[in-house]
């Protein structure tokens, strides 16, 4: 191998504080295995002999990951993959079969990872300060040559004016709020501007409700309810208990260095056309809009009315929304589901390639997680040599195409490490687990304890403590080695089939729990009358007419379960029914309903069905007009014939029953003045 084919794995043991299965690693990491006990230091040449060669580069050493990145810059090569097995495998009560984990990990760091798109937010400084006594002044001073200030105080306590009023005072109540760090916009009543003469507390002038300020930045020390959902994540947004001075000091901190321009990640890639969400004013698919925890989704309007917006300067990165998006419309992009899982496809088989077994895929993320592995680590037995660690930027994002796969790939268990105090945004994926749990009970391939469960804990020797206590229960079966390919829908049920091949015994369908996005939109074929609605709104063209004949098809694989065929069907006849369909019946399109085509009489022409106009018929046939059989006979006339034969063929569409006659208020008058003589008569 020369030039920039293959690449070179250099495993350093850390001192000997780790034992290395040159073997194993060698095996299953598919790259050359270079050595060494002192890699940063006494033998750094054996880096710089290995970066001369030009050939990618991992090296399995994170804590050293900053030296050995300037080497390469100094050098001007490309810089290594970076991959931790020594907090992460080799330092574990275990850690001497720990050489089929380090292989894993080492193939699956070699696996890139695209650039997430960056959305900028600009802030001039402009900040709004929301108190309700003192310490608000007290914070605006402290600010007031950093950034550019008004102070909206409640009122609900006195306060005493300073001698010189560098920045506006005013009182009101902060009704609503909506935006982002450099955009926020406030709704404010009984705004009021002090009196110039206020002595010992201030004195307000008249109130006004509805004005209107805008801010780059609130700081909120007014002690009430957070204008926001998840203000915590609402960037700009600061607010601290004005009776905790250390939260205030920390306030303050973060507030001064808000200014400037900032570039925050995209963190969801939103495809509108794929949008489930409406369709001709009928809802349909809620999912994203009932789980975002910071109000960055909102229906769409105007042209866009009938799918969800995503506000990515609101978005906070949980990715609830990209977890559940039964479409692929919405789509996690830190990192894409795509690259991800072709990570974990690498971690998987690496695994099994190097002769380990039964693995468990740990899903973390770097603030806590990291955190919680390096003290376990540290201080505790690290992490069991079959658990297998991926970190993800969210693990709330995580969706079931990367569920499934993990198991499809080898995986005997999954694991979410999430808080103790479960974080906004968690229901998206705790439905995802518990549909792979009913999938695989489905098929077989089930366990006592769940195959994929969250571990929700803060502290790293409860995390230790749950992970070794997993039953040892590996599938019977090889891996798949599919590539997961397409959008997460499509990956998912290259997965769940990869499981049924390999189930003992196949399931034809597999229920599911609800808000499943699989399953099957059930027509009660009697009350349909094929007026077809449920085609114009299906936004994945589950259902779909034949344009030759009179017919209702359906594909059960494109249905993701929105409810808009349901919302829609005039005569409420379709019901949805979640489940997983195995047979090959569910991958092509399938006849529901059809009827024969009626004939106009006249031309021949093939219009509506036998059925519809009969049912027309039966329904006018108490109408004086279409009493006679001669004239009920033009229903059966195609629509250009019906024209013709009603302004040619000498049907008059007043030649109806006699009308009474009109009555006006003058012969009421008149016929109770006649009945009034009569009367007196």
């Amino acid at each position: 191998m020369g030039g920039t084919e293959g690449r070179i794995a250099l495993v350093c043991s850390c001192e000997d504080s780790m034992v290395l299965d040159g073997r194993a690693i060698a095996r299953g990491c598919g790259a050359e295995l270079r050595t060494a006990e002192q890699l940063c230091q006494a033998q750094l040449d054996r880096f710089m002999a290995a970066l001369a060669t030009g050939r990618p580069l991992t090296v399995a050493c994170t804590a050293q990951a900053p030296l050995f990145a300037q080497e390469a810059a100094e050098a001007e090569a490309p810089a290594p993959a970076f991959v931790n097995v020594r907090e992460h495998a080799g330092w574990s009560r275990e850690g001497k079969a720990a050489g089929p984990k380090m292989a894993a990990l080492i193939a699956a760091a070699a696996v890139p990872m695209p650039a997430t798109p960056l959305v900028p937010l600009e802030s001039r400084g402009v900040a709004l300060v929301l108190g309700r006594d003192a310490a608000a002044l007290e914070a605006a001073s402290r600010l007031q040559d950093r950034l550019d200030l008004t102070v909206l105080l409640t009122g609900a306590e006195e306060v005493t004016p300073p001698r010189a009023a560098p920045f506006p005072v005013m009182k009101g109540r902060a009704r609503a709020a909506r935006g982002w760090l450099g955009a926020f916009e406030i709704t404010v009543d009984g705004a009021a501007m002090p009196r110039p003469s206020s002595r010992a507390r201030y004195e307000w002038g008249p109130g006004k409700d509805g004005a209107i300020s805008r801010a780059d930045i609130v700081l909120d020390l007014s002690g009430g309810q957070p204008l926001f959902p998840a203000h915590e994540v609402r960037q700009g947004y600061l607010r601290a208990d004005p009776a905790d001075a250390a939260a205030i000091e920390r306030a303050i901190a973060a507030a001064a260095e808000l200014v400037g321009t900032f570039d925050k990640p995209r963190f969801v890639a939103f495809e509108g056309a794929l949008c489930a969400h409406a369709r001709n004013r009928r809802k349909g698919c809620t999912r994203c809009l009932d789980l975002c925890p910071t109000g960055a989704i909102t229906p769409g309007t105007g042209e866009r009315k009938d799918q969800v917006e995503i506000s990515a300067e609101i978005c906070a990165g949980c990715g609830a929304c990209a977890a559940v998006c039964p479409t692929g419309a919405a789509t996690y992009t830190l990192p894409p589901p795509a690259a991800l899982a072709a990570r974990l496809r690498a971690l998987l088989l690496a695994y099994r390639e190097a002769g380990g077994e039964a693995p468990v895929v740990l899903v973390h993320d770097e603030a806590q997680g990291e955190a919680m592995l390096d003290a376990l680590a540290r201080h505790g037995e690290g992490l069991p040599a079959r658990v297998l660690p991926l970190r993800v930027n969210e693990p709330t994002a995580l969706d079931l195409s990367l569920i499934t796969g993990a198991f499809a790939w080898g995986a005997s268990a999954l694991r979410v490490l999430l808080p103790g105090r479960r974080r906004h945004g968690a229901e998206g994926v705790l439905r995802n687990l518990d549909y792979a749990n009913a999938a695989l009970a489905g098929l077989g391939l089930g366990h006592a304890a769940p195959r994929a469960a969250t571990i929700e804990t803060d502290d790293p020797f409860a995390l230790g403590e749950a992970l070794a206590a997993l039953p040892r229960a590996p599938f019977a079966f090889a891996p798949s080695t599919h590539q997961a390919i397409g959008t997460p829908r499509e990956m998912a049920l290259q997965a769940f089939r990869a499981l049924r091949a390999a189930a003992r015994a196949p399931a034809g369908t597999v229920p599911m729990p609800a808000l499943a996005p699989f399953g099957a939109a059930l027509v009660e074929t009697g009350g349909c009358t094929l007026c077809l609605a449920c085609t114009s709104v299906c936004p994945t063209s589950a259902f779909s007419a034949n344009p030759d004949r009179p017919q209702l098809r359906f594909l059960e694989d494109a249905c993701v379960q929105c409810g808009l065929c349901a919302a829609t069907c005039p005569e409420k006849v379709i019901t949805l029914e979640p489940r997983l369909n195995f047979s090959e019946a569910a991958a092509s399109p399938q006849v529901v309903k059809e009827e024969e085509p009626a004939a106009c009489p006249r031309c021949g022409k093939l219009f509506g069905t036998k059925a519809s106009i009969a049912r027309v018929k039966a329904k006018l046939s108490a109408h004086w007009m279409f009493a006679d059989p001669a004239r009920a006979a033009i229903l059966e006339l195609c629509e250009d014939c019906r024209i013709t034969e009603a302004t040619t063929g000498g049907l008059d569409p007043y030649a109806g029953p006699e009308r009474p006659v009109t009555r006006t208020t003058e012969d009421y008058l008149r016929e109770a003045e006649r009945a009034k003589r009569e009367g007196k008569a």
